[in-house]
Parts: C-alpha cells; structure tokens; sequence
C-alpha cells in the first residue's frame, strides 16, 4: 500500500513539473507574439512557432536533466554520512532514498517533454493556446484603452443632474468666497500703502477651480 502512495506521488510530482513546463512555453510562445505580430506587423501562423516551442520544450527538457544530475551528485555525497546535516542542501545518508527519487521524477520529466518536442500536435496545441493568451492580452489592452478614451463627461448619465449641483455650489460657496478673497486683497494692498505688514493670505486651494464649471 505504501508502494502504491509512493507511486501516485511521484507520478502528481511528474504532472505538476510538465504543467508548470507546459505554462513556462506558453508564456515564451506568447511574448514572441506580440512582438512578431504586433511589434514587426506579422501574420499569425502556426508553423512559423513550431520551431520555436520545439526549442522552449528542449530547453527545459535539459534543466530538468540538469537538475537530475545535479540530484545524483547530491546522493552520492549523502551515501554513508550520518552527522548531523547543516543545512538545507547538506544531505545525508537518510536523504539517499528521497534524492533518488527527485532524480528519477526530473528524469521523467525531461523524456516526457522530449517526446512532446518531437509531437507535432502538441506543439500546435502550445501555439494556439499561446495566441489566445496573446490575443486576451491584446483585447484587455484595447479594451481598457477604448473605455478611458471614451470616459467623457457629456457621456455619463449623471453628468447634467451633477452639473446644476456643482453651478449651485458655485453661486452659493465658490463666488462668495471669491469675493471675500479680492476684498482681502485690495485691503492688504491699502495695508502696505501704509507701510503697514498683512497677515498672510488664505490658502490657494480656497479659491474655487474653474473647471468645476464642466
């Protein structure tokens, strides 16, 4: 039963590294998109990215052997030692069985996503799904960019009803206060005719702001 846990296991650690695989070209497939299509005016076509998802699959085919390798150098080092470990990555002769099997899983991965480099409908699978992510992108872009440039005032529905708060606002607050301000003004200058100091002014932001007027 044991076994057979360690079997379901390995093979969700296996799915999950060709998912994240998977993911990883789909995003390099995108961005080579949008500068081909949108940056340099191509037309999409789906055997113009054969060659280049074969590669981003071959690519991380090799990490994953890397990785492996790199797994089975640890498990050597880790074979007959029984102190203490001092770190994360200083393994030990309990670590062996566990190292092994990470090795084996990176091992799966790199054949698994070398026989889909090689497969021609996977690969056509990666390129369309990688232009629908594109276009999405692309789509938001417009779409965001359309509904800011058509954020005028006239088109909101409220516009007019909030328009005659913000005249009776005016009339009310805005042009008194104005008044009041040029009423200060004229009695600082007869202050300093008089050789006398004034206070200082009230704030800028008091005045009102002509666009409120919109």
């Amino acid at each position: 039963m044991a076994e057979k846990r360690k079997r379901v296991r390995t093979r969700d650690v296996v799915a999950e590294g060709l998912y994240i695989a998977s993911a990883a070209t789909r995003l390099s497939l995108k961005n080579r998109m949008l500068v081909h299509i949108l940056a340099e005016g191509e037309d999409f076509d789906v055997a113009r990215y054969e060659a280049e998802a074969r590669e981003a699959l071959l690519t991380l085919a090799e990490e994953a052997e890397a990785d492996a390798a790199r797994t089975e150098r640890q498990r050597k080092r880790a074979r007959g030692r029984h102190s203490e470990s001092d770190g994360t990555h200083d393994y030990r002769s309990r670590d062996v069985r566990n190292l092994r099997r990470r090795q084996k899983q990176s091992l799966h991965v790199a054949r698994e996503l070398r026989a889909r480099a090689e497969d021609v409908e996977e690969l056509r699978k990666l390129i369309l799904d990688a232009r629908d992510v594109a276009w999405n992108e692309v789509a938001k872009n417009i779409d965001r960019t359309l509904r800011i440039e058509a954020a005028r005032p006239d088109l909101d529905p409220d516009y007019e009803r909030m328009r005659g708060a913000r005249m009776q606002a005016l009339r009310l607050v805005d042009l008194p206060k104005l008044t009041s301000r040029r009423r200060s003004l004229a009695k600082q200058q007869e202050l300093r005719a008089q050789g006398i100091e004034p206070e200082i002014l009230e704030s800028a932001a008091d005045v009102f702001d002509p666009a409120e007027l919109e």
